[in-house]
């Protein structure tokens, strides 16, 4: 009966160079690169390596242990996939990868075995049956890589498997989620100690694409990885240009920003609660985007429907929770916007990391306001956890408000986290349309003083009338038309007073109370401030242009969706671009798998412009390995020509 494999995707984009290596283990022989590059040629369709993936890939293939920080879409799975087949080759045995991605399995699986894999995973979606035959595939010797959950790496009866198998190595996938302080923590995680334990022999490798500091050693200690050798790549995703928008109607803003960059492209939309949502999703449906939910409240069936949708078809958009996304493989999302502020910067990169890794242009789009910021102080304030894990969190949240609130380039902030140091990218908002900063200090006294004088008892909106000289009943109620500070903020408007405010919680100048529904109050920070004794800078509010595509403040380029992916490409060869996504969809329709499964964009792309005539001319084509070669050459030749008589 027929398996089914698996496979993480293997993408051609340009990689970082690498940023730190760790002093090697001892492996076992080399194999050598040629024999490693021969295996990323025939199977994979890829001319060579990026940045440090040909040291990964033969020190993990010789038998050493290796922890790999590699940003999304760099090409991750490419440093397990080809030890696993070097290993094979040398008959060591099965790789196994342990990944927490129980509901992309399929997917992979389909995407391994177009390049000619023998591949399977075993899961809770499974028959009893099916079980069977994958335990006795393995047993036999017939499979090269077996993707397992944590949650049944964990059972006793397939750890014994594993011993009556020959097992050549372990991959762990998504290795951030072992530690307390990742964002994405996972408790079934933490029992991968075993495979030190019961597997002393056997080599291990974790990956992940974002990790701080901590969450390294975290890694390397529940892992027992001490004597690994750590690979840790540039975090810089350079074809993803970084927008923090100043939320002003934030549906509105959204909307604008899809109809007027991403038109018919595929994103993803993250909002915190699951009602927002359900009404986000909705909204979206009823402006004409084809737009879809995606909750751990849903129905598990309609879930997965969901998600087959997104994985499966061109242009749906999905808003979802943070639920939704760790491990999506789709290649061409080419935008992940936030309607919430994330918990963290670790948080906020890995679900943008999401889009474009095709290496072709994608945005990542987030609206912001101090409703943000009240919540997640909120969120930290109520959580029962332990008072490490509180001052933690809010660090964390504090550089996230950083990297929202700076004035400088964004790329900069976001890789000075992970330790990185950069020179301004050129392409994030702050860098195509820098904003003003003022001298904020007489806005910020007038803004304190209000909050000390009507007794640190009410909230922004309040506040912002006092300031305004507003005449309403509660203003009445509370006799604060006789305040000293009534109508003195004049000046401003009132969406420039909730940035003050928003700027003032981000400074620590001012913090909300939770027990008085969000009313601010003053900190210890806010007395120099009020004496006079130092001043504030803040950046000023920013009113992007509503115009039409491609307007991003003075930024002037075009739209990065599909657009941008043949702007290399001649009228002609954009027409032969948009045939060759029509055959692939058929293709991926007939065989009921996600068009990337067949061919990546890029790879049509880089067809429609070279037009090869024969199979030599097609194999020298990025992304086309021998098996698909075999499976598609003669058909897309065929359809050049087609194209070329037209």
């Amino acid at each position: 009966m027929s398996l089914p494999g698996i496979a993480q995707r293997a993408d051609r984009v340009s990689f970082a160079p690498n940023m730190h290596v760790s002093p090697p283990s001892a492996p076992d022989a080399t194999p050598g690169l040629a024999e490693a590059r021969a295996v990323l040629r025939a199977t994979f369709g890829h001319p060579d390596f990026r940045g440090p993936q040909a040291d990964i890939v033969t020190h993990v293939a010789a038998g050493g242990d290796a922890l790999v920080l590699m940003p999304t879409g760099g090409g991750k799975s490419l440093c397990y996939q080809v030890p696993a087949l070097l290993r094979k080759a040398r008959g060591l045995g099965t790789t196994v990868v342990v990944s927490p991605l129980i509901a992309l399995m399929q997917d992979q699986v389909d995407a391994m075995r177009q390049i000619g894999v023998r591949a399977s995973f075993l899961n809770s979606t499974l028959d009893a049956r099916t079980v069977r035959a994958t335990e006795q595939a393995l047993l036999d010797g017939e499979l090269d890589l077996l993707y397992l959950a944590p949650e049944r790496l964990a059972m006793a009866g397939c750890q014994d498997l594993l011993e009556r198998a020959s097992v050549a190595l372990f991959a762990i996938d998504e290795a951030h989620c072992v530690s307390q302080w990742g964002h994405d923590f996972r408790p079934e995680y933490l029992q991968l100690s075993v495979l030190h334990e019961r597997f002393p022999r056997v080599p291990r490798v974790a990956l992940t694409a974002t990790a701080d500091p901590q969450t390294r050693d975290e890694i390397i200690e529940r892992l027992a990885l001490h004597g690994a050798r750590v690979f840790v790549s540039s975090f810089d995703r350079p074809n993803i240009r970084y927008t923090i928008v100043d939320r002003d109607e934030a549906r509105s803003q959204l909307l604008r920003f899809i109809r007027d960059e991403h038109p018919g492209d595929a994103g993803i939309v993250y909002c915190l609660s699951r009602r927002k949502v359900e009404e986000t999703a909705q909204w979206l449906q009823t402006q004409g985007i084809d737009a879809i939910p995606y909750h751990a409240g849903m129905d598990a069936a309609a879930r997965a429907a969901h998600q087959a949708r997104f994985q499966r078809e061109d242009g749906v958009v999905v808003v979802a929770t943070i639920a939704f996304g760790m491990g999506i493989d789709k290649p061409d999302v080419r935008f992940v916007a936030h309607l919430d502020l994330p918990k963290s910067i670790e948080g906020y990169y890995q679900e943008t990391g999401r889009a474009g890794r095709d290496g072709q242009p994608a945005d990542a789009w987030m609206s912001y306001g101090l409703a943000d910021v009240v919540q997640q102080r909120r969120l930290i304030d109520a959580s029962e956890a332990s008072d490490d894990y509180k001052r933690i969190s809010s660090a964390k949240l504090d550089a996230l408000l950083g990297l929202c609130e700076t004035a400088g380039c964004r790329r900069v902030r976001l890789l000075s986290y992970f330790g990185e140091e950069a020179g301004a990218c050129g392409n994030c908002d702050n860098c195509l349309d820098p904003p003003q900063t003022w001298d904020a200090t007489e806005a910020a006294r007038k803004a304190l003083s209000c909050i000390y004088r009507t007794g640190q008892r009410f909230g922004v909106g309040h506040l912002i009338d006092v300031l305004r000289g507003h005449d309403n009943e509660r203003i009445r109620r509370w006799h604060h038309q006789t305040l000293s500070v009534y109508g003195i903020g004049t000046d401003l408007s009132d969406q420039e007073w909730r940035v003050v405010f928003r700027q003032l919680v981000a400074l620590d100048l001012a913090q909300v109370d939770h027990g008085a529904h969000g009313a601010l109050q003053l900190t210890e920070a806010s007395r120099p401030v009020l004496r006079g004794e130092c001043s504030v800078q803040m950046r000023r509010l920013v009113v992007r242009p509503r115009g039409g595509r491609g307007q991003r403040g003075g930024g002037g380029r075009d739209a990065p969706g599909r657009a941008a992916l043949a702007a290399g490409l001649s009228g002609a060869q954009a027409e032969v671009f948009a045939r060759l996504r029509a055959w692939r969809a058929e293709q991926a329709r007939t065989q009921s798998v996600p068009a990337y499964v067949i061919l990546h964009d890029a790879t049509l792309a880089e067809i429609a412009q070279r037009a090869p005539t024969t199979i030599d001319a097609l194999a020298d084509i990025g992304g086309m390995g021998a098996k698909k070669l075999e499976r598609y050459g003669t058909e897309l030749l065929e359809l050049l020509q087609l194209e070329t008589e037209d």
